[in-house]
């Protein structure tokens, strides 16, 4: 959104004018067995906002695997390759729309060379992705920030030199101060589509505290193109805590707007069992709404009022509303179908 340069990952563009596109990761080993699976859980997240989804490839026998979930997604598949420059070729060979190679580990520039000669030939998208931990070696005795650029950008050299533009950058840290250093050194020089993301960012509410400060403040200052919420579980969490930080800083105008309350002594109303189920499903819904799950009687018809949709209540009893008006009232037990069906009508 924020660079002059695009990408192109199948039919999927990234940087220039297009929006700032959600990514995630799936979180375990390719199986043969497990392809149906992970194709419905593509199709889900790519309805909850995710653009990319990218797979750990790290050996030959994951090709009839990937290529079996590339050529069936919905969304475009990465491959993941550290180490073995043969894995990236392979995963190209198997359909990969995206190939991203870490510099501290994938080795010497002729190897490197064939693989971007392959995505050249095959119009395939790579990311030069660069973690803190994983750098290579430092003999000028950079500063850690300094070397990712310095590193990012003699990549990008050499690709050039072979007529490869397709690129997207990243330089990742756990540090957050790091993350906002690095990309800003980055974008200071460099007009390459930027991914971003804070890795090994921890558990759910840590990593989302964590990548809002980092990603919030670089996409303010017009740094990012995509973005990975990295969390150390649910990859539908990732997808969720990432379309939400694009939501509050205003660049993605779609998708619903959940609000629930904290919960205090005054509720009798399961909220937080009501949220956690209905979060995903909400998300799930192309539409430009504001809902609220609220918890008693003080707080919740003001914010009903305020709301496209909403339900609050005493106990077992819950209240439906409208379009701020009160539009029916249920029973707890068939409150999260008759607010979906309200939202559907």
């Amino acid at each position: 959104m924020f660079s002059t340069k695009v990408a192109k990952v199948r039919n999927l563009y990234i940087g220039g004018s297009f929006p700032v596109r959600v990514q995630t990761m799936y979180n375990s080993a390719l199986k043969s067995d497990e392809t149906d699976s992970v194709v419905k859980l593509i199709g889900k997240l790519a309805q909850m906002g995710c653009d990319l989804i990218r797979f750990s490839y790290t050996s030959k026998e994951d090709g009839s695997a990937f290529k079996e979930i590339a050529s069936r997604s919905v969304i475009p598949v990465v491959a993941d390759i550290h180490f073995d420059y043969l894995l990236a070729i392979d995963a190209i060979k198997n359909k990969a729309d995206k190939i991203r190679i870490n510099p501290g580990n994938i080795g010497a520039k002729w190897k490197r060379d064939e693989v971007v000669r392959a995505a050249l030939d095959n119009g395939v998208a790579i990311r030069i992705g660069l973690n803190s931990g994983s750098l290579p070696l430092n003999d000028k005795g950079l500063k850690k920030t300094d070397l990712m650029v310095e590193t990012a950008l003699s990549y990008i050299n050499d690709f050039e030199a072979l007529g490869f533009t397709n690129t997207v950058v990243s330089l990742k840290s756990s540090s957050t101060d790091e993350t906002l250093e690095a990309n800003r050194k980055l974008k200071a020089l460099c007009d390459y589509p930027i991914h971003l993301g804070v890795t090994e960012a921890g558990s759910s509410v840590i990593s989302s505290v964590r990548s809002t400060w980092a990603l919030g403040n670089l996409l303010n200052e017009k740094i990012g193109d995509t973005i990975r919420v990295s969390i150390t579980g649910s990859v539908s969490d990732e997808v969720i805590s990432a379309c939400e930080i694009l939501r509050t800083l205003g660049l993605k105008k779609t998708g619903v707007r959940l609000i629930s309350c904290p919960r205090c002594g005054r509720h009798t109303f399961d909220t937080e069992r009501m949220v956690k189920s209905l979060e995903e499903k909400l998300l799930m819904l192309d539409k430009d709404i504001t809902v609220a799950i609220m918890g008693c009687q003080v707080n919740g018809p003001g914010e009903a009022k305020e709301a496209d949709f909403a339900l609050t209540g005493i106990g077992r009893k819950a209240f439906l509303y409208k379009k701020g008006e009160l539009y029916k009232e249920v029973d707890y037990s068939n409150a999260e179908k008759e607010l979906l069906d309200a939202i559907q009508e």
